[in-house]
């Protein structure tokens, strides 16, 4: 994947192109963020720009891969012979015969492109012996090889490991650049997608693995919930209205979740409320689909009102994480509002 089809991370993209255009990329690195937000694709992106038999200069990146040529493919099909991925195995760990293979092959020269690169996903699996396997390397790498590991739990290394690597920090995606990803790659309708992003925390990886239908519904009873509040503050009625948010039957553990979900809507749709109450740019709205709805909930809910209602809903994730009784956090939560 070139760096121009990459999903957020611009900057960092753009620096990385750069560097590889200039001949100044560091031999070693480190990928560091949340689960499931693009790390590993910009690894491949690198090693796509290093080998690409054609490639690409625009004003945002120096050196991008053309994505269509022989090598292109072959990597992004994952066959090229050398770019290599370890990952960990069956057992969830990354083990020292994995490294050993992989150094073993680092120190001869490409095979069929210009660069080697080495991509150690999910990093943190690497037990301490393939860590310290892994040490010399980075120390001393070969000239024609580069290493990228990619963790979201990079202090989990060994810090030797931490301290041979420059560390790229990677920050969560918006909620419209998960919206927009998912829409494009993975077929979302655009109320999936919003309601899948809307609950992903940044993580592209998160929203595909969640259930869409579970999240259109948390998102629809989060925004009953704002239209409801705006209309009565009777503590007697919005009580009752609360009974909506943990109606499962499925257990304790089922009906917190169901209401973590509806929180999570609930901090999305106040989050957009307040962009719109405050004049903001619509292109911020993580909820673009709904700018109507919240347009007239923005009447009500101002700055300061929408400011103050989610810092509560907030602090109701939080009692929800120290195991708070799903009733008692819902309770106190309409009263907020």
């Amino acid at each position: 994947m070139p760096f121009r089809d990459i999903v957020g991370h611009r900057r960092l993209a753009s620096l990385l192109s750069r560097a590889i255009a200039r001949e100044t990329l560091p031999p070693s690195l480190l990928f560091a963020g949340p689960a499931g937000i693009g790390k590993r694709r910009v690894a491949v992106a690198i090693a796509e720009a290093m080998n690409c038999l054609k490639p690409t200069t625009t004003a945002e990146f120096e050196r991008d891969a053309c994505g269509t040529c022989a090598a292109c493919k072959r990597i992004a099909r994952g066959v090229h012979l050398d770019v290599i991925t370890i990952e960990p195995g069956d057992s969830g760990s990354i083990k020292i015969e994995q490294v050993r293979e992989v150094i073993d092959r680092a120190d001869y020269r490409p095979f069929e492109g210009k660069r080697r690169v080495v991509i150690v996903d999910n990093a943190e699996a690497l037990v301490p012996a393939a860590q310290n396997a892994l040490l010399k390397t980075l120390e001393e790498p070969p000239s024609a090889s580069i290493f990228i590991l990619v963790s979201s739990m990079p202090d989990a290394l060994l810090p030797t490991v931490i301290s041979r690597c420059p560390r790229l920090r990677f920050a969560p995606l918006s909620t419209t650049e998960v919206a927009d990803a998912l829409m494009a790659s993975h077929e979302y309708t655009d109320a999936d997608a919003r309601a899948a992003a809307a609950d992903a925390d940044g993580s592209i990886g998160r929203a595909l693995a969640a259930d869409s239908a579970d999240l259109i519904e948390a998102r629809e009873g989060a925004e009953r919930l704002l239209e409801f509040a705006a209309r009565t503050a009777d503590p007697a009625r919005r009580l009752d209205a609360a009974k909506d948010l943990v109606t499962t039957k499925s257990g304790p553990s089922a009906e917190r979740e169901q209401l973590s979900a509806c929180l999570r809507a609930l901090a999305s749709l106040l989050r957009d409320v307040s962009i719109l109450a405050l004049g903001g740019e619509r292109g911020l709205l993580g909820n673009a689909d709904l700018e109507p709805r919240l347009t007239a909930l923005a009447r009500s809910f101002d700055g300061r009102r929408s400011s103050r209602a989610y810092t509560a809903v907030d602090e109701a994730l939080a009692a929800i994480e120290r195991n708070a009784s799903p009733k008692v956090v819902a309770d106190w939560l309409v009263l907020q509002l």
